[in-house]
């Protein structure tokens, strides 16, 4: 080591004599190989002064490299001084030798020519390997280092941070900022649980016109007898909802983790019409009433079972009174009830699936709630459906699925709240039924090109264990088809609509053609805008206590009631065929028009129940305008207005007639929704 010291040291001697050299001219310049070949040669007379070397630097040890750069630059100095500074006499001429000491015993060993990292040898050209031209298509530049902050510090609780640096002022009325009620911030004390409310006021006002049937033991006005009188009535609703969910896990990006979740809804309703026996069973009561519910819409837990994917995809367990659709726009099935579902999805949520099981409860007959005060029904939902993205195109999300109804109250009688009996209907035999059905569906929802496209399609198989005309069993086989394809132009969307439910051609044989739900609530052709769809008109004449359609329903299913009655598949079935346009006049107005004809599929149900030889399958044409003025663009505060007119056709007023002899019915529906 003292050795390669004195060598480096030599070198540097040689590297300042030289540059003495330079500044007066004489002689060659050495070049580093030769230096380093000189100090190589007195490497052997350099041990022998080694002692005196280790005087020179103290100690017994070699120059570190602090020492000998210290040195080189003395030398470098001493060079620059002799260069500016007058020739003297002792130097006007360089000596003539230098004595390099005994010649070296062998040559030395050529250093490798490998290239230094970040190195350059002086006077050499290395040779590189040749240049690699990387291409990757598609590549996303890596970010630049300030993307990478190194001055960040972790705090506790960085929800609370922003309000106590002054950013945000949170108050539990405000659900636009950080709110604790909205579960925005964690519970005090953890990190990862969150409270979530939510409240609902719901207004509806409801003038309409219908065909109201007259009583057969009185009317409200004396020398009105008929079979059906005036038909304006009044529906005043106030509905308040509070919900409020615990929830575990950060669900910004993922899904919770556990979930409890709680839903209230409290209506009171006023209806005011003008016949009696219209809104209770008994002739003595008055033709208004206002009632009062509180229903338990939503009480479920939600855990999740585990995550399948880096992209959380996962699979959850929700159980439960719980809301569910079966499909996009709720022809089939669409309810809050008790009920096990199994869901997740797959493919960075390309691919979802459900499995649902529900047993349904009881429902108000006033306000639609669940009643949780009487028992469940003997009246099963069994549903499995699988979603897909961009299938079979891109853009379009297909969704396939059967649903199972196990129907067990033929041997129930059920009256509802006014004295009505619901179960079993009062049409045909007026006996019980059970039955089984099995639905087939394909949906699908999305865009082909610039064709905005919504379908449905179902088909229904089963057996009726008593038919409402012969009394014995039937098989149950029955279709239904909906689509809704639009297109936009700038701010304006324009619509086609169309739905076929096959109806029964013969209700006297095994056959039961006519195709009904499990419990519908569309939102098709104008949804509760729609005459057709808001308004229940009554079947009088051919069954007690029976709608044509029901309520917030759009097949012309003859049922007791949506809510509380059964399935009837002895029906004439719905045919609707029309469109309509919807007008984004500002980003907080919306005009919808709406209009299509509405008739049946088959009348032979109809025309054996009223004992009429033909009756026309057309039952009118249904138009509608509606406006949706959202004042902060948000759906926090929203307010609907619309007027619907329906002009009776052939088959409707062959059917049904007022004591005026009106042949058009309106239904206005004014609403406000205020959410929290």
């Amino acid at each position: 080591m003292r050795q390669v010291s004195l060598i480096a040291l030599i070198a540097f001697a040689g590297l300042a004599g030289q540059a003495e050299a330079r500044a007066h001219g004489a002689g060659k310049a050495l070049t580093i190989d030769e230096i380093l070949a000189q100090a190589g040669a007195t490497g052997s007379g350099a041990v022998a002064g080694q002692e005196a070397q280790a005087q020179v630097w103290g100690g017994n040890k070699g120059p570190s490299i602090d020492d000998v750069l210290a040195m080189d630059g003395r030398f470098q100095l001493a060079a620059l001084d002799q260069e500016h500074a007058p020739p003297a006499a002792s130097q006007a001429a360089p000596p003539a030798s230098v004595d390099a000491g005994p010649p070296p015993e062998s040559e030395p060993v050529p250093a490798d020519d490998k290239p230094l990292d970040g190195r350059r040898r002086p006077g050499r050209i290395q040779q590189l390997p040749p240049a690699i031209d990387q291409t990757n298509p598609g590549a996303v530049r890596a970010p630049p280092p300030e993307a990478f902050p190194h001055d960040e510090v972790p705090i506790p609780d960085r929800w609370r941070l922003a309000g106590a640096l002054g950013v945000t002022k949170p108050r539990w009325f405000d659900p636009y900022n950080q709110n604790f009620l909205k579960g925005d911030i964690p519970i005090k004390g953890t990190h990862d649980w969150f409270f979530a409310f939510t409240g609902i006021s719901d207004t509806v006002v409801e003038p309409r016109t219908f065909p109201i049937p007259v009583s057969v033991q009185t009317t409200s006005r004396p020398g009105s007898l008929d079979i059906f009188g005036r038909d304006s009535s009044l529906v005043l609703a106030q509905t308040f909802i509070a919900a409020a969910s615990l929830v575990k896990g950060s669900t910004a990006f993922k899904p919770p983790e556990l979930e409890f979740r709680i839903a209230l809804a409290f209506q009171d309703n006023y209806v005011d019409v003008p016949e009696k026996r219209v809104l209770y069973v008994e002739p003595s009561k008055k033709t208004h009433r206002n009632d009062a519910f509180i229903g338990l819409q939503e009480l479920f837990v939600d855990y999740h079972l585990r995550n399948v994917s880096e992209r959380y995809d996962f699979d959850s367990l929700r159980v439960g009174i719980q809301p569910f659709s079966t499909e996009f726009r709720g022809f089939l099935f669409q309810d809050n009830q008790l009920g096990v579902r199994l869901f997740g999805n797959r493919d960075n949520n390309r691919f979802q699936y459900n499995l649902a099981a529900f047993w349904r409860i009881e429902k108000d007959t006033n306000s639609g709630l669940n009643d949780i005060t009487q028992r469940l029904r003997d009246d099963y939902v069994f549903i499995g459906s699988v979603y897909r993205q961009d299938l079979p195109l891109p853009g379009i999300t297909s969704q396939v699925m059967v649903a199972h109804n196990r129907n067990r109250e033929g041997d129930e009688i059920q009256i509802d709240h006014n004295g009505f009996p619901v179960r079993p209907a009062l049409i045909g035999n007026l006996r019980g039924r059970n039955y089984d059905v099995t639905y087939l569906g394909y949906n699908t929802d999305g865009r082909i090109g610039r064709v905005n496209l919504t379908a449905s399609a179902f088909y229904a198989f089963g057996e009726d264990r008593n038919s409402i005309f012969t009394g014995r069993k039937a098989k149950i086989r029955s279709y239904f088809v909906a689509a809704e394809p639009s297109m936009d132009f700038d701010w304006i969307r324009v619509r086609l609509t169309g739905l076929y439910a096959s109806g029964d051609k013969n209700p006297y044989d095994n056959r039961e053609r006519g195709f009904d739900a499990i419990f519908e609530n569309p939102q098709f052709a104008g949804s509760d805008t729609s005459y057709w769809i808001r308004q229940t008109i009554p079947f009088a004449g051919g069954g007690r206590v029976i709608g044509v359609n029901g309520r917030n329903g759009i097949l012309n299913s003859l049922r007791s009631s949506k809510e509380e009655g059964q399935s009837n598949f002895n029906n004439p079935g719905t045919v609707v065929l029309g469109g309509g346009a919807d007008f984004d006049v500002l980003p907080e107005l919306r005009i919808s028009t709406n209009i299509q004809h509405i008739g049946m599929a088959d009348t032979s149900i109809v025309q054996a129940l009223r004992q009429e030889g033909s009756i026309p399958k057309s039952l009118g044409w249904d138009a509608s305008v509606s406006t949706i003025w959202r004042p902060h663009m948000t759906q926090n505060i929203v307010f609907r207005g619309s007027v619907a007119v329906f002009d009776a056709g052939k088959g409707f007023n062959d059917l049904f007639s007022n004591s005026a002899r009106h042949d058009k019915y309106y239904s206005v529906l004014l609403n406000a929704i205020l959410t929290f």
